[in-house]
């Protein structure tokens, strides 16, 4: 059955298979990232509303799990076509996806900027992981690169991320996304290498543009720098123990996007029942509705063998349900593969 708000499972770096829970419908955010997968913002607001209410995403969920419940994801994550947190019933659905798959940990995906509101906070402190990014300090670099609305800086973001960190008992997993020329810059590091310190999150994952940006203006760093920051800031995190021991907390082993891990399934979609053929080209249609993604991204992240991905997509290519983006907007990525999108 189709889902409209409910996508997935998809194979996260961060998270493990986590089943995605779109909380905007629509392209609502506070910031307009140049780098944004998903596209330009449609809506720049700070104002919280429900814009997918809480019972229609909640009624998914239980039709989702009374049709998948025997395979269930590592991670509930709430997240979407923009800001989650905008969602002014939050509470009421983090509490609910813990109602429904009680063993599922529920992750909340944010850009930090609505952590100031204390009904956000209250609310996130139900969460089991919280991944708030925080791209830079610099409110220079802070405004070019996140672009967010009107009376929001640099500063105010990280204050109030470091106040909800006081009071949150769950995980905290950082993301500091690099776009080169914009916020790669010593000073920037210099910095959040004292804000990370101070901030003891869970974990820190430096990135970089994978899949091409809202705008071309945002371009991927060398792999090389990339490299240098996430362990410059992975090693200003410390865990004490009770013993008085430390020990350097460093991110998940990261999947090369060029592998295929899911040979495991017959190759030939031929071959495949019919049923399970719909299946899959309804799971690549839906992914792609979020993002732009390679072949080898999308084999990944819904385990599925690389050539039945590439047959899929050039049967919706032909269909004109999707299409390939231009070379030029991919060729910073660091991959020769094509990106496909239905936007």
């Amino acid at each position: 059955m189709k889902f409209t708000y409910i996508f997935g499972p998809v194979f996260s770096g961060r998270l493990g298979h986590s089943l995605g829970l779109d909380l905007l419908g629509e392209r609502i955010c506070s910031m307009d990232c140049l780098y944004c997968e998903v596209g330009r913002t449609e809506e720049l607001t700070l104002s919280r509303k429900p814009y997918v209410p809480a019972k229609d995403l909640l009624d998914e969920l239980r039709r989702w799990r009374d049709e998948h419940g025997e395979n269930l994801p590592d991670y509930v994550t709430l997240g979407g076509s923009g800001e989650p947190c905008l969602n002014s019933e939050l509470d009421a659905i983090i509490k609910g996806c813990k109602q429904i798959l009680p063993s599922v940990p529920v992750a909340v995906l944010t850009n930090s900027t609505l952590l100031c509101d204390p009904d956000v906070q209250q609310a996130l402190l139900e969460a089991d992981a919280v991944l708030p990014s925080l791209d830079s300090l610099i409110d220079k670099e802070f405004a070019k690169l996140n672009r967010p609305c009107g009376g929001v800086s640099a500063a105010s973001v990280a204050e109030c991320l470091m106040e909800f960190s006081k009071q949150y008992s769950g995980k905290i997993f950082l993301e500091i996304l690099l776009s080169q020329g914009i916020n790669d810059s010593q000073e920037n590091l210099t910095l959040l290498k004292e804000y990370v310190t101070s901030l003891q999150p869970h974990r820190v994952d430096v990135t970089t543009l994978s899949r091409p940006g809202a705008f071309s203006l945002a371009q991927a760093v060398d792999p090389e720098v990339r490299k240098a920051w996430q362990t410059a800031l992975s090693d200003c995190i410390t865990d004490f123990t009770a013993n008085g021991s430390t020990s350097h907390q460093h991110p998940a082993k990261e999947t090369s996007p060029q592998a295929d891990a899911t040979q495991t399934a017959t190759d030939n979609l031929a071959d495949l029942p019919e049923q399970d053929r719909s299946a899959a080209k309804q799971r690549v249609l839906e992914s792609l509705t979020r993002r732009p993604q390679t072949p080898s991204q999308l084999a990944i992240a819904l385990t599925l063998p690389l050539s039945i991905v590439q047959q899929v997509l050039d049967i919706l290519e032909n269909e004109g349900s999707i299409y390939k983006s231009e070379p030029d907007r991919t060729a910073t990525l660091n991959t020769d593969e094509p990106f496909y999108s239905c936007q």
